[in-house]
């Protein structure tokens, strides 16, 4: 432990901690990178015109660091971190389920959670906000840091609170990108062994779906795929934060660039990679990331010394209650677009 947080010393004063993993697929050479709506693939050129493609987006690598840490699917915190705030909403009316600040889009601005009003109040009194009046970033980080500490980590746009000031960018963020791209063509045919015309249908249920339907398919092979990773320590220690309390966000955060690089990397049925050799530090030279044991270590003794420095809230777990109605739209209608969409693609 005491070597763990020596090496952790070499981080003081450190703007950012850059971070290179090296990767491959597991089998074969081809990978299906991911796509966007009305664009597909996301193919560019370097300024010496070698081909590019991003394999995984910066709000994917966000939503794949943030699962790293959930009790499998969520909404609810892996065991080995009990301790750690979040908040969970139980839906009431419509739908009986409940979520959580850990899967919910920015996280405290889910609508799920911000609009209890007895949390809202809660949350800008601690977080010293008025309305019409500067922000106070520090009491503003404390706020964050005590109910939902993942919230420094991965941002929170909070266009839900008020007038929509409180911004917390991510201090951990991370893509994949693969270089010197070809294309590789192939498809498939989606096969009805009852009747390939497709005439024979349900009643009641016309959409076009029967029948044999083919399809193409767009892959690609590459001479280099590399995961990037930033850690930006000067943000976090603009905010003035305990050190104790910066010491959990930075293990935190590298622990689940450790779990999601060995363990989380099958980002799609036709995209399943492999560190191809370990995590290069970029920056600051000299620095070795610990393994995932020793990290989860650290984790857990920072959580029990903020708990007892009263930087948490207590309980850790803040339970809110939500009435929610189904609102019914019209077939054919979009969902509007907004900052949360925008954010947080839906990448398959």
């Amino acid at each position: 432990m005491n070597e763990i947080l020596s090496g952790m010393e070499k981080l003081k004063g450190v703007p950012r901690l850059l971070l290179e993993v090296e990767l491959q697929p597991v089998q074969g050479d081809r990978f299906q990178p991911t796509g966007f709506p009305d664009l597909g693939a996301a193919i560019y050129e370097k300024p010496d015109g070698t081909r590019m493609i991003l394999v995984e987006s910066s709000q994917s690598i966000a939503n794949r660091l943030e699962q790293t840490c959930l009790e499998g699917s969520g909404p609810g915190i892996a065991q080995e971190l009990a301790g750690l705030p979040y908040i969970t909403a139980r839906l009431a009316g419509a739908v009986g389920t409940e979520t959580s600040s850990l899967v919910e889009a920015h996280r405290i601005n889910s609508p799920f959670i911000i609009t209890n009003k007895g949390f809202k109040e809660a949350f800008k009194k601690r977080a010293g906000y008025e309305k019409g009046k500067p922000l106070n970033w520090k009491t503003i980080a404390e706020a964050f840091f005590f109910y939902d500490p993942n919230s420094l980590l991965h941002g929170a746009f909070m266009a839900n609170l008020e007038d929509g000031r409180v911004k917390v960018q991510r201090a951990l963020s991370g893509f994949i990108e693969a270089e010197g791209i070809r294309e590789a063509a192939s498809g498939g045919v989606k096969n009805n062994p009852l009747d390939p015309t497709g005439k024979i249908r349900v009643v009641g249920y016309d959409k076009d779906v029967y029948g044999n339907v083919p399809y193409h398919r767009m892959e690609f092979t590459s001479d280099r795929i590399v995961a990037y990773f930033n850690f930006d320590l000067a943000l976090l220690d603009g905010y003035g934060l305990e050190p104790e309390a910066k010491k959990l966000l930075v293990a935190l955060g590298l622990y689940k660039v450790r779990r999601f690089l060995d363990s989380g990397l099958r980002l799609r049925t036709a995209c399943d990679l492999a560190q191809k050799d370990g995590i290069r530090v970029m920056a600051p030279e000299g620095f070795t990331i610990p393994d995932e044991k020793r990290l989860l270590e650290v984790i857990q003794k920072s959580i029990q010394v903020c708990a007892e420095k009263n930087l948490f809230a207590d309980p850790p777990v803040t339970v809110l209650e939500a009435d929610v109605i189904r609102k019914e739209t019209e077939e054919g209608t979009k969902p509007t677009a907004g900052t949360d969409l925008e954010e947080e693609e839906m990448e398959s």
